[in-house]
């Protein structure tokens, strides 16, 4: 069969690449064309749109950007139209993903809703759209089934697919000092820097994390470059803090070594505490943007940590509270043997245990190739 996937940032090429390995083996035969990223590229889809060219955060930044949104809404469609395929799965990105999803059911094509959109926290309305033109929908988030079902829809959760990428992977101590040795990182503890992966959420929170090397001068300070990030960007961060180290596209392997991390707020919030870094969650957005957002987004908690738990385990400095005099409060609280790391840690075990088994991409595979061999 042919799939047609759409992922539209660095987490959704992660996890639609994952998913791309299951569909594989269970449809041996399958043809898989993609919008996503290098991940998915690697798992075996051909990839034809490259998710750093579809990224913009914020309000006013789609507003600036909106001539080569819809753009690329049209490129997509013209594509998904000559390609014919089986299945579209949609992973995540709802802006663009909501008005394909319309164009592909209008065309007869199934749909799959791969990671539901975040509608719980804001546009609830978008719920009976999202029911209208997918086939299937399968949640992640344990509290999304209950969400669906008071508007009357069933959807399957299959689970969080970064229990699976981050529990296959080789933790020992062993692969530790393999790490080290080959970034040439010495012994001492290291506080990790998952500042994001767009340019305009950099460009604010950077600075701020930055200025805790001076604070904390017995930790190591290494910033984690996201995939196929420019890494000359950082050029004039390294002149000014030359004990800063960037490491590019090997998130995971920096958190299994670190002590406790500084992590903008979205997914990596998740992936920080699933390694079991105590962190702090930072995030500051255009000015514009951010008072938008605080009208109409309706949620107690901007970290997945936090919103999965229902309760505050994570410290969050959003907007103005995102200084220094804050910052570094916050992170001295984690980096020494304190009430507070070992709170966090505690509430990590907890996460972990409600968020389930893993397979999720494998189950979400078998379901979706269930229903196209039975329609």
């Amino acid at each position: 069969m042919k799939y047609y996937i759409i992922a539209g940032e660095a987490s959704g090429d992660l996890h639609g690449s994952n998913l791309i390995k299951e569909i594989l083996k269970k449809d041996t035969s399958a043809e898989i064309r993609a919008w996503g990223g290098d991940l998915m590229e690697r798992a075996g889809a051909q990839v034809v749109k490259h998710y750093r060219d579809l990224a913009f955060m914020g309000f006013a930044e789609v507003i600036m950007n909106l001539r080569t949104i819809l753009g690329n809404i049209k490129e997509c469609k013209k594509d998904i139209q000559n390609y014919q395929p089986d299945a579209v799965i949609l992973v995540d990105y709802p802006g663009f993903n909501l008005r394909i999803a319309e164009f592909v059911k209008n065309l007869g094509i199934k749909v799959y809703y791969y990671i539901s959109p975040q509608i719980w926290a804001w546009k609830k309305e978008r719920v009976h759209k999202i029911a209208k033109f997918t086939d299937k929908i399968y949640t992640i988030l344990p509290f999304e089934k209950a969400f669906f079902k008071k508007y009357g829809y069933d959807v399957e959760y299959v689970g969080h697919p970064l229990l699976d990428a981050i529990e296959n992977r080789d933790i020992s101590e062993k692969r530790k000092q393999e790490i080290k040795a080959e970034f040439e990182i010495s012994n001492q503890p290291i506080v990790a820097i998952l500042p994001g992966s767009r340019k305009q959420e950099i460009g604010v929170m950077l600075p701020i994390m930055l200025k805790q090397i001076t604070n904390y001068p017995e930790f190591q300070f290494i910033l984690a470059a996201a995939p196929s990030f420019d890494l000359s960007y950082f050029d004039p961060f390294l002149e000014k803090y030359p004990s800063l180290k960037v490491i590019p596209n090997r998130t995971y392997d920096l958190l299994s070594i670190s002590h406790a991390a500084m992590v903008t707020s979205g997914t990596a919030t998740l992936e920080t505490a699933l390694f079991r870094v105590p962190e702090v969650v930072c995030y500051k957005a255009n000015a514009i943007s951010y008072q938008i957002a605080k009208r109409i987004v309706d949620i107690k908690y901007i970290s997945l940590v936090n919103l999965i738990m229902d309760e505050e385990v994570v410290k969050e400095l959003i907007q103005g509270d995102l200084n220094q005099k804050l910052l570094k409060a916050e992170l001295g609280k984690l980096l020494g043997n304190t009430s507070e790391r070992t709170e966090m840690l505690n509430k990590f075990e907890e996460l972990i245990n409600k968020l389930g088994s893993g397979g999720a991409s494998a189950k979400t595979a078998k379901l979706l190739i269930d229903d196209l061999t039975h329609a």
